[in-house]
């Protein structure tokens, strides 16, 4: 290795190496959570070891190997936390169907994608059930209304428990691997009354309390959707919100208000710096033998931080509170206040804390716009042809600027985890976020201030018309004429290549830089290429969907309606399940149904009738998909059922069976499918053999 070359490329980048330090332990983090088997100890004796040698060797030779060696260090580091995180959070999942009793003590309160009010619960009890989860999650369906949930309630119920599904197609969201780092060992729903056990305990969680009070007042002051909205805002309490607010302004671009991020943290704390550092310049007495300047920035960092513990801290509000805390404690050391730096650290603290969150939209995008914005700021920075422009000339620009960086920034990331890009986006922030930053986060400071003179009533009046504002703003944008395009889902590799070259734009010094821009474009290359799967099967057997020129043509109308959501998603498809239903490609063969995968014909029955007509169509068809045992099955069916368990662990079958057959204890071993032919072979991938034989996984 020419190590003359190594030093002169790192001599080049001096004084910006440190934002690389991020980089390397979210490498490290990627490694724990991409592996196929869950690392052992003799892992992670391993990366110890690497790390201790890769010390060593930048103590002796810290001009040359200094800052790889550090790299080298962190990414060891990332990967042990992120297996010491995975191990701490481990708990008892539910493997079986569980139908009965469920008591437990109210933790969370939200929303399901069906819009039912959803209870997570601790302090689990269930009946005859010996490893009970540390937490489980309901949602809340028939008539209710019996009780207020509230925080620290413990609450009785009779319902239907499950363990957290796995994938809904190979390489799909690993919905096992989310609930784990959550501790949510069952997943399910209610159709009885909830019932109030006993009250919240003295004491009991009193951020959490005081968020849900907090939200209860605020939606009391401003009734409807912009209550419910401005509770979001202050208070990250999203419960009060229609799923059809938030999909509008999902698909005008303008969801990032609700989630309590830099923006909000920004808007906040700028505010509290700058009006109480101008009310103390009014008083020359004050202004001129004292540090006004630090006391507002300290008494904005208490602002941010009380925001922080009271929105329950998700990563986009960790991240922007770090990032003021780097800001604002500069500003009392006398240093410069916004850098890359600033960046490098609030990412690092994070995925100390929570290395999981990298895997998250949530983190992928909070970073990728504020890394984009402050270095495009940061380049921009002394610019001469717009020194003599007017102040709102300047003001109008760094808005537009902004929302272009930021929008372009995350706009890969959001494609790839939701499968849509808003066309009207920019026109839509350009049209809110001056309104949120200049009336909304003022009012609500000033709501706060004027609560004791009960006089808040006024700033939420004003408050209420920004917000019918925005969320105008928002349904008249989504029902423009092709205001979303969908997307399909990326292959695997895509994601990564764009965001590391994203990176390297950002923090590389000099024209190397746009050497990144090969990388990205090859992401694309291969993400405008893809081809989605031919036929996929759900983990059940309920459902089954084919791909045809028209789109992916589902077996059933009804039924496995959120797998059914997701696979037409990652399409690109905009239809639902019954339009995808009506498409071309399935024949009616009563009691199940047909189609033709190449030259193999396909069955797929569900009920009761079709598990008593398993072997007749074993016998005609080559492929078998059921979501019930079939009945009394013969010793051909046995067979059957042996052989396809070996074909889908990947070894050769013993002898040829009579069909591929698909029954839920087949599924359950291997999770989702996704059929193909290759030639005349018949390709199967299972969810399981993408997710791993990780901790998460059962």
């Amino acid at each position: 290795m020419n190590l003359g070359a190594v030093n002169a490329v790192q001599q080049g980048q001096r004084g910006s190496l440190m934002p690389w330090s991020a980089v390397a332990l979210g490498l490290g983090v990627a490694l724990y959570f991409n592996a196929r088997v869950e690392p052992g100890v003799g892992a992670y004796a391993v990366a110890v070891g690497v790390a201790a040698a890769a010390a060593w060797l930048g103590a002796r030779r810290r001009e040359v190997w200094g800052p790889l060696s550090l790299a080298v260090v962190l990414a060891a580091l990332g990967f042990c936390v992120a297996g010491a995180r995975a191990h701490w959070v481990a708990g008892p999942v539910i493997d079986f169907r569980y139908y009965g009793a469920i008591e437990g003590r109210i933790v969370g309160i939200d929303r399901s994608s069906s819009d039912a009010v959803r209870l997570t619960l601790d302090r689990v009890r269930l009946d005859d059930v010996r490893d009970v989860p540390r937490r489980v999650r309901i949602a809340l369906h028939g008539e209710q209304g019996y009780m207020v949930p509230v925080p620290g309630a413990i609450v009785f119920t009779t319902g239907h428990l499950a363990g957290p599904s796995g994938a809904a197609e190979p390489g799909g969201f690993d919905f096992q691997r989310h609930a784990w780092f959550q501790s949510i060992g069952g997943i399910g729903y209610t159709r009885a009354p909830v019932l109030l056990l006993a009250p919240p305990e003295a004491g009991f969680a009193p951020l959490f309390s005081l968020r849900m009070r907090m939200s209860a007042a605020i939606q009391a002051q401003v009734p409807g959707q912009p209550g419910a909205f401005a509770a979001a805002v202050l208070t990250g309490d999203r419960s009060g919100l229609s799923l059809g607010s938030i999909q509008d302004m999902r698909d005008s671009n303008i969801a990032h208000l609700l989630a309590i991020s830099g923006l909000h943290m920004g808007l906040l704390t700028g505010f509290v710096y700058t009006t109480l550092r101008a009310l103390l310049a009014l008083i020359p007495a004050v202004a001129l033998r004292y540090p006004i300047r630090k006391w507002a920035a300290a008494a904005a960092l208490g602002s941010g931080a009380f925001y922080l513990a009271l929105s329950g801290g998700n990563v986009a509000t960790e991240r922007a509170f770090i990032q003021i805390a780097v800001m604002f404690t500069a500003v009392l050391i006398d240093r410069r206040a916004i850098t890359l730096r600033s960046v490098a650290i609030a990412a690092i603290i994070v995925l100390l804390h929570r290395p999981e969150t990298l895997m998250s939209p949530g983190f992928q995008m909070s970073f990728a716009a504020t890394t984009a914005l402050v270095a495009a700021f940061t380049a921009l920075q002394g610019a001469t042809w717009m020194r003599n422009w007017p102040g709102w000339v300047k003001a109008g620009w760094a808005l537009l600027t902004s929302s272009i960086i930021a929008g372009g920034a995350t706009a890969p990331f959001a494609a790839a985890h939701f499968n849509r890009l808003a066309v009207y986006g920019l026109g839509a922030n350009l049209l809110t976020v001056p309104i949120m930053g200049s009336v909304v986060i003022p009012c609500a400071v000033l709501a706060l201030l004027l609560t004791p003179f009960g006089a808040a009533w006024m700033a939420f009046w004003i408050m209420e018309h920004a917000l019918v504002w925005i969320l105008g703003v928002a349904d008249q944008t989504a029902r423009l004429p092709g205001a979303v395009r969908m997307v399909a889902s990326p292959p695997d590799a895509v994601l990564p290549l764009i965001a590391l070259a994203g990176i390297a734009l950002c923090l590389w010094r000099g024209p190397g830089r746009w050497l990144a821009l090969a990388p990205m474009a090859l992401g694309v290359f291969l993400w405008q290429f893809a081809e989605r799967p031919a036929l996929l099967i759900s983990e059940p057997g309920g459902l089954v969907g084919q791909m045809s020129p028209e789109g992916r043509v589902l077996s059933r109308s009804r039924g496995d309606g959120f797998v059914a959501r997701i696979w037409l998603e990652n399409d690109g498809d905009r239809a639902d399940q019954a339009s995808a239903a009506s498409r071309a490609g399935w024949h009616d063969a009563d009691p199940g149904f047909t189609t033709m995968l190449g030259d193999l014909s396909l069955w797929h029955g569900t009920g009761r009738a079709a598990s008593r007509r398993v072997e007749e169509a074993c016998a005609r068809h080559d492929i078998i998909v059921v979501n019930l045992p079939p009945e009394d099955p013969s010793a051909a069916l046995q067979r059957a059922e042996r052989e396809t368990q070996r074909h889908l662990a990947g070894a050769e079958p013993e002898r040829p069976a009579p069909c591929l057959l698909l029954t839920p204890r087949n599924l359950s071993r291997t999770g989702a499918l996704s059929l193909g032919m290759e030639g005349d072979a018949l390709h199967v991938d299972t969810a399981r053999e993408g997710q791993g034989e990780r901790l998460w996984s059962n």
